[in-house]
């Protein structure tokens, strides 16, 4: 069965942290529709001034970030006492577990574009260990397909495998399509997968994706990938539903209003970050 279009979100313009201009695509009302997907912000500017202010410390708990630079650099600091910068195309991947404070800074740059996502954690791995990874360029595979490439930023693509997630699998692809080209994927019938159009509009069973929008696909073993007669930047996330409660405050998800109430009351108390633990979220 071919996979369609279930749900359409196109992103509207926002700020955050320290004043950066971004896209907010998928957020709190989208949350359980795109699970496990919880966040989706996307960068597209070439005004250093819309961006360099950066995130400050902040904590985070429960949650994964995935951030992509497909354009311009990102610096990673961390309680862990992690500091690292990656550039055009690579990744950055942080697991805050039961706790994590970190900053980012985006140095100016010709072009600023890339997408980060909050992937959620299950149950019973929200308070693991915090960990952070840099993926490099040198890690991503880029495969020719015809009429154009795909980039292994994660997962696995035919055989071949990238950046293994630990608590939860994904696959995710930055698929790269000339005009009038196409690409069909095949996918397992009960995964959650989505697609987000980075750049250019691409036909997913017929039905138009425009720029800068996240589409929920409906079950099925494979999708079909179509573009206009302009080249497109597609990317393909395809991950586990959990199909858990979801408890969201800011930047840490729980499981329930008293998980989250706790992790408000460590970070007053001075005892948000901690060494890994079991977890029964009941």
């Amino acid at each position: 069965m071919e996979r369609k279009v279930k749900k359409q979100v196109q992103g509207f313009s926002t700020k955050d942290g320290a004043g950066v201009s971004l896209v907010r695509v998928l957020g709190t009302e989208t949350m359980e529709e795109y699970d496990p997907i919880l966040m989706l912000d996307s960068f597209d500017s070439v005004n250093p001034q819309e961006y360099i202010a950066g995130f400050p410390l902040h904590p985070h708990r429960g949650i994964e970030t995935i951030s992509y630079v497909y354009k311009g650099k990102m610096v990673h600091k961390d309680s862990l006492g992690n500091e690292d910068a990656i550039a055009d195309g690579e990744v950055q991947w942080m697991t805050a577990g039961s706790g994590i404070l970190h900053e980012e800074q985006l140095p100016a740059a010709e072009r600023m574009l890339g997408v980060q996502l909050w992937l959620n954690l299950p149950a019973k791995n929200k308070m693991t260990a915090p960990a952070y990874q840099g993926i490099r360029k040198h890690e991503i595979e880029e495969i020719e397909i015809e009429n154009g490439k795909l980039r292994l930023l994660a997962g696995e693509y035919k055989g071949k495998k990238g950046f293994a997630s630990k608590y939860l699998p994904l696959d995710y692809y930055d698929i790269h399509l000339s005009a009038h080209g196409s690409l069909t994927i095949e996918t397992q019938s009960h995964r959650s997968v989505m697609l987000f159009t980075l750049l250019g509009e691409a036909f997913v069973g017929g039905e138009l994706i425009r720029e800068k929008t996240a589409a929920k696909l409906t079950p099925g073993e494979f999708v079909e990938i179509k573009t206009t007669d302009k080249n497109a930047q597609v990317l393909f996330i395809s991950s586990e539903p959990l199909e858990e409660p979801i408890a969201w405050g800011g930047p840490i998800v729980m499981n329930t209003r008293a998980e989250l109430q706790q992790a408000f009351t460590d970070l007053e108390q001075g005892d948000f970050l901690k060494k890994a633990m079991s977890y029964d979220s009941k």
